[in-house]
């Protein structure tokens, strides 16, 4: 089971996450500021030094924008490409595009799961992505991910069991449900953002990615 931790803010951060345990290390990471947490390259190489091997170095970016993201990782040291822009906006031809352009890149494609119809849209990048990752739209504002909103576990686990791509599941998860996730899905991996935050901060709560990470590889 790998553990996702998203969005790591600095290197200190960084390398006590590792400590616990982690598998992968999130930063956001962009050249304009499409989110709140988003980091420069330059600052995202200095927060992602703190994670050592194995642990892996994940770059995520929301942009949409071949020649940004191309920018992106130009300019950052990381092992795995976390795309998680609009599937209308960034479809599987121009992940493809992406991965024929630069060498033995890892990408990580988010899918906004809403119903079955998700499932049909993940099977469109078997052979592209080499992770997907299974999130939650907002209620409120339609956005993907940084929700803390779980989705449809059901078709979660109809959509694992229909791709050959390994799956990461995320969308509200934390120490409270995600032995009760992965019984139920059975995915690949796991991703925490929202649910293992500090309390009104973007910064994370070491006790609670603890837990998270103590009860997800506990779970048979």
């Amino acid at each position: 089971m790998l553990i996702f931790i998203y969005a790591v803010e600095s290197t200190d951060e960084a390398r006590s996450i590792v400590q616990l345990g982690a598998d992968c290390i999130g930063a956001n990471v962009g050249i304009r500021n499409e989110w709140p947490t988003i980091l420069t390259p330059e600052k995202a190489n200095e927060v992602l030094s703190g994670v050592a091997k194995p642990a892996k170095r994940v770059l995520l970016t929301v942009s949409s924008d071949l020649n940004d993201i191309r920018e992106i990782v130009s300019r950052v040291e990381f092992d795995i490409l976390h795309l998680i822009a609009e599937p209308s906006k960034l479809s599987p031809e121009k992940i493809l595009e992406l991965k024929k352009n630069i060498a033995n890149i890892k990408i990580m494609r988010t899918i906004p799961v809403t119903d079955e119809k998700s499932i049909t849209l993940a099977k469109q990048y078997e052979g592209i992505a080499d992770y997907l990752l299974l999130d939650s739209r907002s209620s409120k504002n339609g956005l993907i991910g940084a929700t803390g909103e779980t989705h449809d576990w059901e078709v979660s686990r109809k959509l694992v069991v229909s791709v050959s791509t390994p799956v990461i599941l995320a969308g509200g998860l934390g120490p409270d449900n995600i032995a009760q996730a992965i019984a139920k899905v059975r995915p690949f991996g796991v991703d925490t953002k929202t649910k293992t935050n500090k309390t009104g901060s973007w910064g994370k709560d070491l006790e609670k990615v603890k837990q998270f990470i103590q009860i997800a590889k506990a779970v048979k």
